[in-house]
């Protein structure tokens, strides 16, 4: 069975965008996964389809409601449907490589797009939303916090990429950081390629890219490389 998305949100015309084109959009004609949106609007019961109301107990913006949203989820996933159900909102907890393997492993997701101040949580809890962020920032929605957790885990499908051995040497795959490349011209403005990807040393390249994977960890993204060494003490 292809994983299946199903998107809810205010402004389904998003979709797919971006995940229509190269790689995923590729896989998406191929039937390798599957991508549905759902108007949120479409369940609001006033004529001028009102999906928000203001925040009880006082302050500013406006809140998503349960009762509206309730009734767009049920609409998408009927009790036995056994995707997850995901909410994209900057409280959640941190999308990672290793959560994106997970998903693309399984049946797909059904992924809520919030808006406004935030959704009442109440549907949050009736609901079982699992809150996801893919990052410590504020975007105008969910949306394209959707996108980018979506091609994250497309990419990692059986059948999408050409070559799974790429996937596996990127970034966050063994908890480093991913090393330098090159390719032509040998010299660029005065910079020439490293002596030892030139050798043919398979072994010397093979050390000389871990070494420097190490190094921009410990350089760029300290809390990786503590927990990089975190497990490497546990192993040994």
């Amino acid at each position: 069975m292809a994983f299946h998305a199903t998107i809810l949100t205010l402004y389904p015309d998003m979709f797919p965008g971006p995940l229509g084109q190269s790689l995923s959009g590729r896989a998406l004609d191929k039937g390798l996964w599957q991508l549905q949106t759902s108007q949120v609007r479409d369940f609001a019961t006033d004529k001028h389809r009102s999906v928000d109301d203001t925040p009880a107990g006082g302050g500013a913006g406006m809140v998503l409601r349960a009762d509206i949203l309730a009734k767009a989820i049920d609409a998408a996933a009927p009790e036995d449907d056994p995707r997850p159900r995901l909410l994209m909102s900057p409280r959640g907890r941190p999308f990672t490589q290793a959560h994106a393997h997970k998903l693309a492993e399984g049946p797909g997701a059904i992924i809520v797009c919030g808006r406004f101040e935030g959704v009442d949580q109440r549907v949050i809890d009736s609901r079982k939303l699992e809150e996801v962020s893919i990052g410590d920032y504020i975007l105008s929605g969910g949306e394209i916090g959707a996108i980018t957790m979506l091609d994250a885990i497309v990419r990692l499908i059986p059948g999408v990429m050409g070559n799974m051995e790429s996937a596996e040497a990127e970034s966050f795959e063994t908890g480093l950081l991913e090393h330098p490349h090159y390719t032509r011209p040998s010299e660029f403005e005065g910079q020439v390629i490293p002596e030892v990807l030139t050798s043919g040393n398979h072994k010397k390249i093979h050390e000389w890219r871990m070494s420097e994977a190490e190094r921009i960890t410990r350089e760029n993204r300290p809390d990786l490389w503590d927990a990089y060494m975190a497990d490497e003490d546990d192993v040994d």
